[in-house]
């Protein structure tokens, strides 16, 4: 039995409120899915049910379940899941539930019909594009929701999907519109519109648009007037906020209600992704997900861009605090945690479950310091992704901000906090960046076979000027986004990096031995590793082979993973070095091969041998200009992965000023509310993100192996 649990969260009841899990099992665990179901308070709940990975044995691997729960008012709640219950009885209680929710839905029936829905239309500079919708399919469909898809244009080159998701027994929807700049140039797009016209509402009119943060404003019409409101850069100037924005930051949505009905938009986190608009009037409501006369947002050549709205169709009488209620819940819905138990039981999560007997509250503080306390970007194309104040100092965007693109595979250090931990706020944050890394850091159009599928390099505007190469392209992260939301385009998306790096490796630039950094492949190796767990097919693993055969020559050519530096050096790195130690275990916990195991081993010694120095910390590079203290916590992992292999302690013992320093400053870290309008954005804080995704598995892993050897003071 597994416990879903729910947090107080609103204080109005929320009845067969739609919810979704994902369960993560062990091998062999679960076979059968028709014999899961969810019991609340001892009775059946509708359940849809989806398998997202399996198990070479055919278990199941991912279990993703949509259900219908009951919260109560200012309470939690609790759901159990049983993975061996009755399967008869699971399919009455959904027929039963099924039934009730159509009758319920019934009750308010009010129907509108093609011509009341007017878009998307975009525009760009001097042309205006209406979209033409393709053929309708369904992605996914159950007793709980049905997910509709459609595969459109807006003219050649621009691509727009549309997906409409409708849940039993509610009178909204949420709808989701995915433009693809598939051509060669920049696409400047200076409105994108979706308007909706009401059936005649007749007799008084109320219109309204509103938008939150910690009380809701309401701009109202009682005569049927137009009323609007728009979200830029200086209203977020001006609004203060203390949420984890990628949680919850307000609402903003737009009503109108005649004697027949009422409809109201909502656009989901509109304040995150400005520029936004909506218009209500006696001729409906306009949603501006790009406003007329706001600065163009510009789509690169195969960039992707998602908004969200949800469409809620309500009675005439529905007063406007509960409409609030609708669109708030939308943008901080009611989440199911599962206890960090189970994420460690599945063993599909790395070695970073600390018991509670050795948890220390500092490093624990730490952790949770580090990952709350980071830059957040607030503008449509940034939003999910932070710039590098570094690399931007060093002048690497010529001027312009240097945009990370989620280095280091933030939204995955995201997911594993949030398994370790439960904490809400690192679930919605794997979310948000993992999606921008979809839509924004990935190449989706390109004639050149070795930039399409691929993600960018950290540079400015994402990807202006931008490079695609094996040592900045993350997948872990994005199947971790697949398996919270159940969303295939994730798994689409990490499959196309997963192609892109093949096609690289076949180029003649890394089939040098040694003339790259250990990083390179290192990175190769990490990601055809975990596509390899998420799909156990082979072809992802016809190169690990090579990467491996590659480091064994690299290292007995060179005597050691040395990197070309200068035209006349070849240096030791140890924090690319520690990259490629990661990878290889990785792979070898998969493969377990003596020969790995001793180049594991060799490298750490190596480290040890020619990069630690009197001070007890390991040099930032292998020369007499960069031999400062590079405090890079990727060590922290290469040693943690020395004890694992060997269980020597001394190799813990060269990481520990290196993990005091890092605890340290992280609480040392301040939050900051810095807030300012650069180039086209807001941003707020100074803290790169790139931190937390470097430090997060290093010093976990070691965090865990010290405590346990009770070598922690």
């Amino acid at each position: 039995m597994i416990t879903l649990k729910f947090e107080k969260l609103y204080n109005r009841d929320r009845i067969a409120q739609p919810c979704f899990v994902s369960v993560p099992l062990a091998p062999g665990v679960l076979k059968e899915i028709d014999r899961v179901s969810l019991k609340q308070n001892g009775k059946l709940l509708p359940v849809q049910k989806k398998v997202l990975s399996s198990y070479p044995d055919g278990s199941v691997r991912f279990l993703f379940l949509r259900f219908l729960a009951d919260i109560p008012a200012n309470q939690g709640a609790t759901v159990e899941c049983d993975l061996n219950s009755d399967s008869g009885a699971c399919r009455e209680a959904d027929e039963d539930a099924c039934k009730e929710l159509l009758n319920r839905t019934m009750e308010f029936c009010t129907t509108y019909v093609q011509k009341q829905f007017s878009g998307p239309v975009l525009t760009t500079t001097g042309k205006e594009y209406v979209m033409q919708y393709g053929d309708w399919s369904v992605a996914e469909e159950g007793p709980v929701c049905v997910i509709l898809s459609n595969q459109g244009s807006l003219s050649d080159g621009i691509l727009c999907e549309t997906r409409i998701t409708a849940y039993a027994g509610k009178t909204y929807y949420d709808a989701e519109l995915r433009l693809v700049n598939a051509t060669e140039e920049p696409l400047p797009v200076t409105s994108w519109q979706y308007q909706l016209v009401p059936e005649e509402p007749g007799g008084k009119v109320r219109t309204c648009v509103a938008d939150s943060n910690y009380k809701t404003s309401f701009l109202t019409g009682d005569e049927g007037e137009t009323v609007e409101k728009s979200i830029d850069a200086e209203f977020i100037m001006n609004q203060s906020n203390e949420h984890a924005a990628e949680t919850f930051h307000g609402t903003f949505f737009a009503d109108v209600t005649g004697e027949k009905g009422g409809l109201c938009a909502t656009v989901f986190q509109a304040h995150q992704n400005f520029p936004k608009a909506l218009r209500a009037g006696k001729d409906g409501i306009l949603i501006s997900l790009v406003p007329k006369g706001s600065r163009p947002e510009v789509l690169q050549p195969g960039m992707a861009i998602k908004q969200r709205f949800q469409l809620y169709f309500h009675g005439a009488d529905e007063d406007l605090q509960t409409i609030n209620h609708q669109s708030t819940m939308y943008q901080m819905p009611d989440v199911p945690v599962l206890s960090p138990k189970v994420y460690e039981d599945s063993g599909l999560f790395p070695d970073i479950f600390v018991s509670r007997e050795h948890q220390n509250s500092e490093v624990e503080c730490a952790l949770s310091m580090s990952a709350d306390i980071h830059t957040r970007s607030y503008g449509m194309l940034c939003w999910g992704d932070a710039p590098d104040p570094n690399y931007t100092a060093q002048g690497r965007g010529q001027g312009s901000l240097v945009w990370t693109n989620n280095e280091y595979d933030y939204p995955h250090a995201c997911m594993l906090q949030y398994a370790r931990s439960g904490v809400r706020r690192c679930y919605d944050t794997c979310i948000v960046t993992g999606t921008h890394q979809r839509d924004v850091d990935i190449c989706h159009y390109s004639k050149n076979p070795l930039l399409m599928g691929g993600q960018w390099e950290h540079t400015k505007g994402h990807c202006v000027n931008g490079v695609i190469v094996c040592s900045h392209q993350w997948v872990e992260g994005i199947l971790d986004c697949y398996h919270l939301t159940g969303d295939e385009r994730f798994l689409e998306a990490a499959l196309g990096i997963g192609e892109n790096v093949l096609r690289l490796l076949d180029t003649p630039e890394y089939r040098k031995t040694g003339g790259l950094n250990a990083r390179e492949t290192g990175w190769a190796l990490r990601t055809l590793t975990a596509l390899y767990k998420e799909t156990f097919d082979k072809k992802w693993t016809g190169k690990c082979d090579w990467i491996v055969e590659q480091f064994k020559e690299w290292s007995d050519t060179f005597g050691g993973w040395l990197s070309p530096y200068t035209d006349n050096t070849a240096i030791r790195v140890p924090f690319m070095i520690s990259v490629a130690i990661g990878s290889l275990m990785r792979y070898y916990r998969e493969f377990p091969r003596e020969d790995i195991r001793e180049m594991i081993l060799t490298a750490a010694d190596d480290l040890v041998e020619n990069c630690y120095m009197d001070t007890g910390y390991f040099f930032y590079k292998e020369l007499p200009s960069l031999g400062r203290i590079g405090n890079n916590p990727l060590l922290l992992e290469a040693m943690a992965i020395a004890y694992e292999l060997t269980g020597e302690t001394k190799y813990l013992e060269y990481g520990k000023n290196t993990f005091r320093m890092m605890v340290q400053g992280s609480l040392g870290m301040g939050f900051s509310a810095q807030k300012r309008i650069v180039e086209d954005i807001v941003l707020v804080g100074t803290t790169a993100t790139k931190r937390f995704a470097q430090m997060f598995i290093p010093v976990t892993t070691y965090y865990k192996a010290v405590a346990e050897n009770g070598m922690l003071n």
